[in-house]
């Protein structure tokens, strides 16, 4: 395919589309892999990918494949469910939870999303989800952004309490974050404060570059 090859010289757009939550979204073929973007950021697939297979290597490939259940608060194209399923091997359920209707479309037609058996996906405000499920969780994924921007509720306390009592004891969440400014590394600093002793949090800094991980284990 010449886009695919071209790709590895310049990025290749090959779908363009605004959306009400997103503004912005694009395909394109870039280092010779299909990415989804949106206006100043990559939402899936790229560098998001390695983001987050970073995070779950840290919990462990092995310990997430026996994990029955697991929450994804943010899917764009999916790439971490591909991580999960393809990857991992993992066969338990998903739970994808995403705002936008508009990126779940794009997802389907190019990265396949529908195809993955064990994945429903909830057309969702994150926060609204969390308030509302009764299910608990092994792991619970969250990469929720608005192009760069991280919605405040994610560091507030009762978002924070709310996602602890979804998770049982011995699972994790795994949190993804983008720090910029002095002010983003603050509330990160912050974030990591309101875990008492029952938790085993841990902190990765600078994974490509702007983007700082959580993993936390929830002990008893």
């Amino acid at each position: 395919m010449i886009q695919k090859l071209l790709s590895y010289f310049i990025p290749v757009t090959i779908y363009k589309k605004n959306s009400a939550v997103s503004k912005s979204l694009e395909v394109s073929w870039n280092n010779g892999e299909l990415v989804l973007d949106s206006k100043n950021t990559n939402y899936s697939f790229g560098s998001l990918q390695r983001i987050l297979r970073k995070g779950l290597k840290y919990i462990g490939f092995e310990r997430i494949k026996n994990f029955k259940s697991i929450l994804v608060l943010g899917v764009a194209g999916g790439s971490v469910i591909k991580t999960l399923v393809d990857e991992i091997k993992f066969d338990g359920k998903i739970t994808g939870v995403e705002i936008d209707a508009t990126i779940i479309e794009i997802a389907n037609e190019y990265f396949k999303l529908n195809s993955y058996q064990n994945l429903e996906i909830v057309i969702d405000d994150a926060f609204e989800f969390v308030l509302k499920t009764k299910d608990k969780y092994d792991l619970i994924i969250i990469d929720v952004f608005q192009d760069t921007t991280m919605p405040n509720f994610l560091f507030e306390d009762f978002f924070i309490n709310r996602v602890n009592s979804l998770l049982n004891i011995n699972g994790f969440i795994l949190f993804n974050t983008m720090v910029i400014t002095k002010k983003d590394k603050e509330r990160n600093l912050e974030y990591k404060s309101k875990f008492n002793k029952n938790y085993s949090l841990r902190m990765y800094p600078k994974v490509e570059t702007h983007n700082e991980l959580f993993t936390i284990k929830k002990l008893n």
